[in-house]
């Protein structure tokens, strides 16, 4: 993600008229100077967007920990009149680059004593601004949700494990993986929650004394279970509670000694680096590229260097050396053994992360678990999305780790009206989180013309609550549900619903489960696109995304996929636009970028249809560049789910479960559930930092219901971004950019408000 990064700066500077420099090989290239210190254009960032790693190159610098080297440094930035600086990298070299800016106006008085520059260049030059990204795959920067880099090697550690749960499933194996995270159990901990692990181990959080034992009981009750496989994650730099190292060697030698397990190491290294970086990467980086540009637009001589980075879903500066002062103060309490501490100073993402996975890994004895006598069912409704599955697991475990009977409902609400219901167990989920599409199966049938027989279903299997996983006609179903309550008592139970479909276009979330899986669906394929049209030069592709009349998918996936153009139904167009495209294309042809590549979804214009544009570009672009046209389809829907999905479906799933059990309790009166206020209906999504629950009755006047979409979307903000990255002049809204904050450190009490 580094290049999107990088990418970013350069065209956001271009744009607000700044000469950009490129920095080759990191701060060695800095003290080196010469032609390590070059001004690019427009052109030098083009096709970088889908490459792993970093074009410029990066290098650990001894020199520049010097006060010689970056005297050195000093002297190539003022000779180039450069005086600010955009650094992307992890705790180290954003500390370095501090140090650099405080140091900044000494190093110019020295440079002028020794006659290496005169007293205009002090005053002219006289502060340095600095602004970072945090580019680290370990996710160990505090203050920042998600550093650039972490979500593309998560894909990398999910892609092997799919494989070698195949591998193992076969050979009845056990499989000890290793990864990456020296201090930091992030990729760990979350390709554990991703992958349903039986065990993790990480370095915030030691097993118990004897975890031996328990982790080998642990194993053969799963293998007495009928598991097939058992998969134990380490991070490389695991250690138990008296900080000895656990290493994956270790961990196998047990196994085999005392189970006699077949067990295999594997260490997966380097792998998690590289590779092509994930759509979420490449927005994320793109978002915080510009918004970087931005802080050093803004930046004076008394505000502090920050670092900009993600809360939830809201780009954010924070103070650079307070992150950093945060992200040692784990590693000290790491150090002195405070683990609860270290846990908390990780931020409130890696607390509820670890909460999750306790609580879905390992399943209690019956004779411990609470018994309730309430029955909960949950279905999947609306068409199918990667993650759907991940959620279903999240809410039967959770439900009967709280004490429930949990019950599934095959075929939406379509098979609940025809008695499609049976109970559920715990092993039943086993193994689900990374399968595609809907074990459950799902309908788009709406529960209205079924009421009476769903009613009857609910009676019989003396159904309590209802958790609803879908798309918009899971939130039309709840709606009818609700409505029918004055009909039917069987209705008057608590019902939530968990928003999951790749058109992402359900009110009340700026997520939903399967659109992330999709949108890398889609950037994979504009990868593969865009590649066939270098090859043959002059070529434009035109291409249409699914979405019904929400263009969250064409629009996040231009951006992700650096397309010239997304055409979409929430921001309408005419013959006029159209025409401009085409010249912005003919231009283009002209550089040495000879190719275009154009998004539309499905539902944009029922007149300017694919078919249409693709004619339109066709006839305009005659003896400049020639098109193609390129339908995705359903590809869009299947595949195995993203990393982000898998966690996402089953985080939200798992809250909602909660509020599911708290309900009950509120309602339980007289030996019976009677719930019918609109509180009791009620959708839980993402908002920008928190999780929510919110009435479906509240969320009418936020729906338009002829188009299927919410009124007001988040990401048409990002929309001018895709635009100026293609090179458009546009007005970018800066009202919602960052303003400095504080890192916070959350209180207990707030991390039941639920970041994701």
């Amino acid at each position: 993600g580094m290049n999107a990064a990088v990418r970013a700066v350069v065209r956001m500077g271009i744009y607000v008229k700044a000469k950009v420099y490129f920095v080759y090989e990191g701060y060695q290239g800095m003290v080196d100077g010469g032609d390590n210190i070059v001004e690019v254009s427009w052109e030098s960032v083009s096709s970088i967007l889908q490459v792993g790693g970093t074009v410029i190159g990066s290098a650990r610098c001894k020199s520049f920990r010097t006060r010689e080297g970056r005297l050195q440094a000093a002297f190539n930035l003022v000779q180039r009149g450069i005086t600010n600086l955009c650094v992307i990298g992890g705790d180290g070299s954003l500390t370095g680059a501090n140090l650099f800016r405080e140091e900044w106006s000494g190093l110019l008085e020295e440079l002028a004593q020794k006659g290496k520059i005169d007293e205009d260049a002090v005053k002219k030059y006289a502060y340095l601004n600095i602004v970072g990204m945090v580019g680290s795959i370990d996710n160990d920067f505090c203050g920042t949700d998600m550093t650039i880099g972490t979500d593309s090697a998560l894909h990398r550690i999910i892609e092997v494990v799919d494989a070698i749960m195949t591998t193992a499933q076969s050979h009845q194996r056990t499989f000890v993986l290793e990864v990456m995270g020296r201090h930091c159990g992030y990729l760990a901990l979350v390709s554990a929650l991703a992958c349903g692990a039986d065990w993790v181990f990480i370095p915030e959080y030691p097993p118990e004394e004897g975890w031996e034992d328990s982790m080998c009981v642990k194993l053969s009750e799963n293998r007495a279970r009928k598991k097939r496989l058992n998969i134990i994650i380490v991070a490389e730099g695991a250690i138990d509670c008296h900080n000895k190292p656990i290493t994956s060697e270790k961990v196998k030698d047990l196994v085999v000694q005392r189970l006699g397990f077949d067990t295999r190491v594997t260490i997966l290294g380097h792998v998690q680096r590289g590779g092509t970086p994930s759509a979420f990467d490449r927005i994320l980086a793109s978002r915080m590229g510009v918004e970087a540009v931005l802080a050093l637009l803004e930046a004076t001589p008394d505000t502090p260097a920050c670092v900009v980075s993600l809360s939830g879903n809201q780009a954010v500066r924070l103070p650079l050396m307070e992150c950093v002062q945060m992200t040692q103060e784990v590693q000290k309490a790491m150090d002195e053994g405070r683990f609860v501490e270290a846990v908390r100073l990780r931020g409130r993402s890696f607390e509820n992360n670890l909460n999750t996975y306790k609580l879905l890994s390992h399943k209690k004895p019956d004779a411990e678990l609470p018994k309730t006598n309430f029955n909960v069912a949950v279905l999947n409704v609306g068409a199918p999305a990667a993650g759907m599955n991940a959620a279903v697991r999240a809410a039967v475990r959770v439900g009967i780790t709280e004490g429930h009977k949990m019950f599934a409902v095959i075929d939406g609400f379509e098979g609940f009206a025809r008695g499609k219901i049976k109970e559920i167990s715990w092993g039943d989920v086993g193994g689900w989180t990374g399968q595609g599409g809907s074990i459950l199966g799902t309908k788009r049938t709406l529960p209205a013309k079924y009421l009476e027989k769903i009613a009857d279903q609910m009676r019989t299997n003396n159904i309590n609550a209802l958790m609803v996983i879908g798309g918009f006609e899971a939130y039309l179903g709840l709606l009818e549900l609700s409505a029918a309550r004055e009909k039917y008592d069987e209705f008057c139970v608590p019902m939530v619903m968990v928003p999951a479909t790749v058109s992402n276009n359900v009110p009340g979330s700026d997520f939903s489960i399967g659109a992330d899986t999709a949108l890398n669906t889609i950037t994979d394929t504009c990868d593969r696109i865009k590649q066939s049209a270098s090859g043959t030069k002059r070529r434009v592709f035109i291409i249409e995304t699914m979405g019904g009349y929400c263009g969250y998918l064409a629009n996040m996936g231009a951006l992700a996929a650096g397309a010239d153009a997304a055409y979409i139904f929430e921001e309408q167009f005419d013959i006029r636009e159209l025409q401009a495209n085409v010249e912005h294309l003919t231009e283009k042809m002209k550089t040495s970028i000879q190719r275009g590549l154009v998004l539309r979804n499905e539902n944009c214009n029922e007149n300017y249809t694919t078919d249409f544009i693709y004619q339109l570009y066709s006839e305009e672009g005659k003896g400049v560049f020639d098109c193609r046209k390129n339908v995705l389809g359903h590809m869009q829907q299947g595949g195995a789910p993203s990393p982000f999905d898998r966690n996402f479906g089953t985080k939200i799933s798992a809250k909602a479960m909660q509020w599911i059990s708290k309900k009950l309790k509120e309602t339980y009166r007289k030996g019976k559930v009677f719930a019918n206020t609109d509180d009791s209906v009620c959708l839980l999504g993402m908002r920008r930092r928190n999780l929510v629950f919110q009435p479906v009755a509240e969320l009418k006047t936020e729906t338009d219901f002829v188009h299927r979409i919410p009124k007001e979307q988040w990401w048409l903000k990002l929309r001018p971004l895709m635009k100026i990255l293609a090179k458009y002049k546009t007005s970018y809204d800066v009202s919602d950019s960052g303003q400095l904050e504080h890192v916070a450190m959350h209180s207990p009490k707030e991390a039941e408000t639920g970041a994701i």
